[in-house]
């Protein structure tokens, strides 16, 4: 490329820059861009945020289905839930010790 090409070049992007509508065009661009409140990078951090809170969505309904189950298995087998209560909270009947062996 020589000067001429390179000035001519030049030329065009002044003659661009300097119709109206294309640098109000450009300015808005810009702005909408960098400086607006709703602007790209903050778009981009909103997105990745909705993702991220999808995902955990999933995860919680996933538990919600696991914990129901469960609770349904509680609700309907006494044996179950005398062990459920045994093993979570320690309970045990009159007479009887309780051993919690801690494995490390």
């Amino acid at each position: 490329m020589d000067k001429a090409e390179k000035k001519n070049n030049w030329q065009v992007l002044f003659r661009l820059v300097r119709n109206k509508y294309i640098s109000a065009s450009l300015i808005f661009v810009v702005w909408v861009g960098l400086f607006d409140e709703n602007n790209l990078i903050e778009r981009f951090k909103l997105i990745r945020q909705l993702r991220r809170l999808e995902n955990d969505k999933e995860y919680y309904l996933k538990q919600i289905e696991k914990d129901a189950a469960r609770l349904k298995e509680l609700q309907t087998n006494n044996e179950n839930l005398e062990k459920f209560a045994r093993e979570q909270y320690l309970m045990h009947r009159k007479n009887e010790e309780v051993f919690v062996i801690v494995r490390e």
